[in-house]
């Protein structure tokens, strides 16, 4: 049996969602498996190759996880010819630079988001990637999600009619870091540093909008901080200097109204820490990462408002779940392997680096309605 053995950089991968999500659970897990089976029988082994500062972290997690290969040395790494794909996973403002190098060196990328701290500079990186001729991916894990993709189906059956209206809700309460430790990294809250819940969420629900629904066209956002003193790592206190919380307002091309609020502090009160409400002419759905449930008009209750009496009605009982029909494997390592059969035998792929620009110009936009108080329009980005 031919086995296609890709050498995969991983830079980030001493963070909790590089080693967590991409590093354990996606790569080590295809490699593990006997590598990815492709239609003509031959697989493909990722053998990752890790990247990153700390040597100690490195050495422990190569030992760990039986990996032969890692390095301090960046340069050294993408010099390599048995390394095929760059894959980074860093904080967003160390990105930029290791990513150019990497199509520099005539590396496949496959990067977190966002993919830059601006949307001029995640556009130059398309555009040299694009001029490289190198394959390119971004991470849109929300969409390879159970919840997500149960969705999906419902949208692709028609079952909603004419969507209306799309509401979500996103958040936790991140602790302050003082009398429990933050669950989140300090950097976070620092707007020097790339921080923020726009930068952060703004490009996620892009995606989301933009491949279940129809493209953005305009924003209308109000950003908060709403805590300003935070404790580090180490337990000293810092101001934050970046967002913690927007409410956007989304106008899709095809004229739907979505409304996202995003916040590190509400306490959860809805069965997943995303949900998303789709209403249409014949039914709604609230979707979350693993659980979808409906209810089409013809079981639609006909609620009345009677403020004098007791209301028993209990709504939410009256919903029903979509069955998964299907098993559902981890998201991030299924979008991994769609980019492992796009580098091999260039299977599509639309989650490139040009689509998370466009994640970005919505982030920026977010900022700027923010700021200005208007409502910003979004014109088409090309490389």
């Amino acid at each position: 049996m031919t086995e296609h053995v890709l050498g995969v950089a991983m830079n980030g991968v001493t963070g909790r969602m590089g080693y967590r999500q991409h590093l354990t659970r996606s790569i080590l897990a295809i490699r593990d498996a006997g590598g990815l089976e492709l239609a003509d029988g031959t697989r493909i082994i990722p053998e990752p190759v890790l990247v990153g500062r700390s040597e100690q972290k490195l050495r422990e997690i190569a030992r760990r996880h039986d990996i032969e290969r890692w390095s301090t040395d960046l340069d050294s790494v993408l010099s390599d010819e048995s390394i095929s794909i760059y894959f980074d996973a860093q904080i967003t403002h160390a990105r930029e630079a290791a990513v150019r190098s990497a199509i520099a060196a005539g590396k496949h990328i496959y990067v977190e988001k966002p993919t830059a701290d601006t949307l001029e500079a995640a556009l130059e990186l398309a555009k040299l990637a694009e001029q490289a001729g190198v394959r390119n991916g971004v991470v849109q894990d929300k969409l390879f999600l159970p919840g997500l993709l149960k969705l999906r189906r419902l949208v692709d059956s028609g079952f909603f009619g004419k969507i209306l209206s799309i509401r979500g809700e996103f958040g936790y309460w991140v602790f302050e870091g003082d009398w429990q430790p933050a669950q989140r990294p300090s950097w976070n809250y620092r707007s020097e540093e790339g921080g923020g819940i726009v930068l952060d969420m703004f490009p996620h629900w892009h995606y989301v909008l933009e491949h279940l629904f129809s493209p953005v066209r305009t924003v209308t956002a109000r950003t908060a901080t709403h805590i300003p003193r935070r404790w580090d790592e180490k337990g000293e206190a810092y101001e934050a200097t970046a967002d913690d919380a927007a409410y956007g307002i989304f106008e899709l091309a095809d004229g739907t109204i979505a409304q996202i609020n995003s916040s590190w502090n509400v306490r959860v009160d809805r069965d997943e820490l995303v949900e998303f409400q789709v209403d249409g002419t014949h039914g709604s759905a609230v979707a979350g990462l693993r659980h979808c449930r409906i209810q089409h008009r013809s079981t639609t209750p006909k609620a009345a408002w009677d403020p004098d009496a007791v209301d028993t009605v209990g709504y939410r009982d009256q919903w029903e779940q979509v069955p998964d029909n299907t098993e559902f494997p981890n998201g991030f390592r299924a979008q991994w392997e769609a980019f492992l059969r796009h580098v091999v035998v260039d299977t599509p792929f639309p989650h490139d680096l040009l689509s998370g620009a466009r994640g970005i110009q919505m982030a920026e936009a977010g900022l700027d309605s923010a700021r200005t108080g208007r409502t910003i329009e979004l014109g088409e980005v090309t490389t």
